[in-house]
């Protein structure tokens, strides 16, 4: 074993800071997108569930495209430089919109997700590829290319306050959206010669990959089509951060000095930023002890982890939360926030560094689309479901969630030993 194994490439730098730079801009329209529907565009909320949905449904649907032209037709690495273009045209879109102006607003989204979808497929995509002689240190790598995520992400409703605040509107937010895609394809230029691209036939793997057997294949993506219908649920109680909970700060929790609603969603990032070093360091000390939960246990921890979350919430809002005024301390979002990390810390990540572990080499862009479409499903339920938050006590609304999510993790359980057998 070389020395060099030990070691992350040198190639997860650039996607890393990538990634920072694009979830900024990201994560700021996701800060203010739905208030700036509310007080801006005037929408109703099931008109605001709706759009929002779709949205995030189209930025992780267009994965599935996304795979399909990374694998077979431009490379990820064009992919990647097509899908930023895409964003920051989107962005302007945005910048430029205005209440009279809504078929801008909505083309601007258009762009984005399309953009975004795929982007975000490609660039995981190469995450794993860069892995391809160490396998050992996947899981880790993709635990430090997400904190690169959130780095931008916590960023964000940061920048959107301070916008906000100097603004007195959210406009201005997606320009940063437009800056932060410039200075990502800036990045990802500059170090495009220390990323590895798929090359089809799985020659980049190790033997056995290369040699697998079509009934090998197919029972592969049996299995990952389990894990998807499952991430599907949890993506679904994940996105009401950005709608229902983003609602309750606005609605339901009281005015703290130098924060708005949007300021709430700086937590989870932030939170990520702390515990994920902890998790991999507790992570690692398991693994010297030989007793390091598999995969598919630490995604099933984070089901539960989850349920406790909306768990959380139905209990704020039965303490208050329902009346739709502002009585309720910051300390129950925070909380619920703190929780979540927790849960994606142990799903997203991972469930990605899975996904490149298991998939065949030559479906490997267009099975990580679907984990993406899987996202989508959960993130269009997250809008479809959140048309309900004005139209039913807030408590049984999370309630309903926690409900999912315990179906979710019953999946998990039931197909726990089929995902077991290729977490190695």
């Amino acid at each position: 074993m070389s020395p060099d194994s030990h070691r992350h490439p040198a190639g997860l730098a650039t996607l890393f800071l990538t990634e920072v730079w694009e979830r900024l801009g990201f994560y700021t329209l996701m800060a203010v997108l739905t208030l700036h529907m509310d007080k801006e565009m005037g929408w109703s909320d099931g008109t605001k569930g709706m759009v929002y949905g779709l949205f995030l449904a189209g930025c992780y649907f267009f994965p599935l495209l996304g795979g399909w032209l990374g694998d077979r037709i431009l490379g990820q690495i064009t992919t990647v430089r097509l899908g930023a273009a895409l964003m920051t045209l989107g962005y302007i879109a945005l910048g430029l919109s205005s209440r009279a102006q809504a078929a801008l607003f909505v083309s601007g989204l258009c762009l984005i997700a399309l953009g975004t979808g795929i982007l975000k497929v490609n660039i995981s995509v190469l995450v794993g590829n860069l892995y391809a002689d160490r396998l050992h240190l996947r899981d880790a790598g993709f635990n430090i290319y997400y904190m690169g995520v959130n780095i931008g992400a916590a960023a964000a409703p940061i920048a959107a306050t301070a916008l906000g605040f100097w603004s007195g509107g959210y406009r201005a937010s997606f320009w940063v959206g437009a800056a932060g895609m410039l200075l990502a394809q800036a990045v990802f230029y500059r170090g495009r010669a220390r990323l590895v691209e798929t090359d089809g036939s799985g020659a980049a793997e190790e033997g056995a990959a290369q040699a697998m057997s079509s009934g090998e294949s197919r029972r592969r993506v049996l299995v990952l089509l389990g894990l998807f219908a499952v991430a599907a649920l949890f993506w679904t109680g994940f996105y009401q951060n950005g709608f229902a909970m983003t609602l309750f700060a606005e609605r339901s929790t009281r005015a703290v000095p130098l924060m708005r609603p949007e300021t709430y969603q700086f937590f989870q990032p932030a939170f990520i930023l702390v515990f994920t070093p902890v998790l991999l360091g507790l992570f690692t000390l398991l693994r010297a002890r030989g007793a390091e939960p598999s995969t598919p246990r630490k995604i099933l921890l984070g089901m539960l982890v989850m349920g406790l979350a909306m768990l959380v919430m139905s209990w704020a809002s039965h303490r208050g939360g329902d009346l739709d005024r502002p009585l309720m301390s910051p300390a129950w979002l925070i909380g619920a926030y703190g929780i979540i990390t927790v849960a994606e810390v142990l799903i997203s990540p991972l469930g990605q560094s899975f996904v490149t572990k298991v998939a065949p080499p030559r479906l490997r862009g267009r099975m990580m689309g679907c984990w993406f479409a899987a996202t989508a499903t959960g993130g269009y339920a997250s809008g479809l479901i959140g048309s309900f938050y004005g139209r039913m006590p807030h408590h049984q609304y999370y309630l309903l969630l926690v409900g999912l999510l315990a179906c979710s993790a019953l999946l998990v359980l039931l197909q726990l030993s089929r995902l077991e057998r290729y977490a190695a």
